[in-house]
């Protein structure tokens, strides 16, 4: 048995277990070597991921998992996601004593139900996966036990995840009946053979898409976002926000986009809607926010629904613009709670946008880092979120989606007046606090590396399109 494409997983989830071993019987001599332990795993994770690059893509494991160059894209992606994610809330945790085993075997858990996730060509293996990434994330959430704000976003997460996950289960279920398979590949092939509107397989769409939703957190199944963001420790939705936005995307792609693909005219209409509704909802809200925390959690919101206008085109060109927007969004979200972290130190938690006023007074270099973000997010150029902002938009117009593409560029109009009045507070206000701020190592180079990012990878943007049309050109 060929194991060398499933050897990322195998790599992380091994080095999960002897963390917490580890950490069982030599606590003392192992706690400094943690954080360490955890980045190497992710970086040898990567490396194993890219060696994989070259095989021919196949279903690999008795049908259970895909080895193809979108299962080492993703992967690659969400290494590196969780090693900023780690890098950024090293003093963060450290500070808050939830810097142990724990938090690194969760951490590495949760990456490991991702690339399952990405790689599945089977129901159960991808459901597996899911559950996986979501249970660490709850277990992650709750860490702070002593934080009540903390256990009450972990256990509405856990409820309300439960009952997503219950409707995807379902509906999987419906999808089998209708089919006789559970191997997504199959699955694709009997519903093409099936009549055009089987009520059995369009019934399961309807109950499959409102979990993916979820998992994505649009409309109207996005109550969790701004609880969870605002309730979990800055470090945690650090984690929650970026690389598992990612892996339910490819849930989207290995769902709708490869196994469901007969059905494309049914869930096409359905994306249409929750795209709107997430542009709308997400932006119109973000303005009414005081918290920083929710105002990024309802712009979390918007942003995917944005992402869906690739994605509901149902043309391979939407798919590669709508993963590149994926990969876009994950950086700038990753930077924009990394200078939350900045702010934020023992015993204060920076939550509040007043907590930005005068940043440029306390440190005109991370004033502008945020600066970069924000005009990122809202699709300013030069920034790498216009580039993707405009791919997603060139597509919904490319598949004749003109109505919602106009929406789409009135609500990014909308959308930036809270970003600008974010950089209003950094460089128009005195600070409310004037207390210099010392970043550790790991965050004032990975955080200053991340901002210039936004607008020094710009050059490159048609290389990187390539590469995310490359990761999908075996879809329908």
């Amino acid at each position: 048995m060929h194991i060398r494409p499933v050897l990322p997983e195998i790599i992380v989830f091994t080095m999960a277990c002897v963390i917490l071993l580890a950490d069982l019987f030599w606590k003392r001599r192992f706690k400094g070597l943690m954080y360490a332990a955890t980045q190497g795993t992710l970086a040898a994770a990567a490396v194993a991921a890219y060696a994989a690059r070259n095989e021919t893509p196949r279903v690999i494991l008795h049908g259970m998992m895909a080895a193809d160059y979108l299962s080492v894209i993703l992967q690659i992606a969400i290494f590196a996601m969780t090693a900023i994610v780690l890098a950024y809330s090293r003093t963060y945790m450290t500070e808050r004593g939830v810097f142990r085993s724990e938090y690194f075997a969760l951490a590495l858990t949760g990456v490991a139900g991702m690339c399952v996730m990405v790689s599945a060509a089977h129901f159960l293996s991808l459901y597996l996966g899911l559950e996986l990434m979501s249970l660490s994330l709850y277990a992650l959430i709750a860490m702070q036990r002593d934080s009540v704000p903390a256990t009450e976003a972990a256990m509405k997460y856990f409820i309300l995840g439960a009952l997503s996950s219950g409707l995807l289960l379902y509906g999987l279920s419906m999808l089998y009946g209708a089919t006789g398979s559970l191997e997504i590949g199959k699955v694709a092939a009997a519903l093409a053979a099936l009549p055009r509107q089987d009520l059995v397989a369009t019934l399961g769409l309807v109950f499959v898409l409102s979990g993916l939703a979820f998992k994505l957190g649009v409309v109207p199944f996005h109550m969790w976002v701004p609880d969870v963001y605002e309730g979990a420790p800055t470090g945690v939705t650090l984690y929650v926000s970026a690389a598992p936005k990612i892996a339910a995307f490819a849930l989207f792609l290995r769902l709708l986009v490869e196994g469901l693909h007969g059905l494309s005219g049914a869930w096409q209409e359905m994306l249409v809607l929750l795209s709107f509704l997430s542009m709308a909802i997400g932006n119109v809200v973000a303005i009414a926010q005081v918290n920083i925390k929710r105002m990024l959690a309802y712009s979390a919101i918007a942003h995917m629904g944005f992402l869906l206008l690739g994605l509901l085109s149902a043309r391979v060109s939407g798919y590669a613009d709508a993963l590149f927007y994926a990969l876009v969004y994950a950086l700038m979200t990753l930077g924009a709670f990394g200078v939350i972290i900045l702010l934020s130190r023992k015993g204060f938690e920076a939550e509040r946008l007043d907590d930005l006023r005068g940043l440029y007074n306390r440190s005109p270099w991370y004033a502008w880092v945020m600066l970069l973000f924000m005009f990122s997010m809202a699709g300013i150029p030069p920034t790498l979120g216009f580039y993707a902002k405009l791919a997603v938009i060139q597509a919904a117009v490319s598949a004749g989606f003109y109505g919602l593409a106009v929406a789409a560029v009135l609500f990014s109009v909308i959308g930036a007046f809270y970003y600008l009045r974010a950089v209003k507070l950094m460089f128009f206000d005195a600070p409310v606090d004037a207390m210099p701020l010392r970043p550790g190592r790991d965050l004032r180079w990975v955080l200053s590396l991340n901002g210039l990012a936004m607008v020094l990878a710009t050059p490159w943007v048609g290389a990187l399109i390539g590469i995310c049309r490359a990761a999908v050109r075996g879809f329908p």
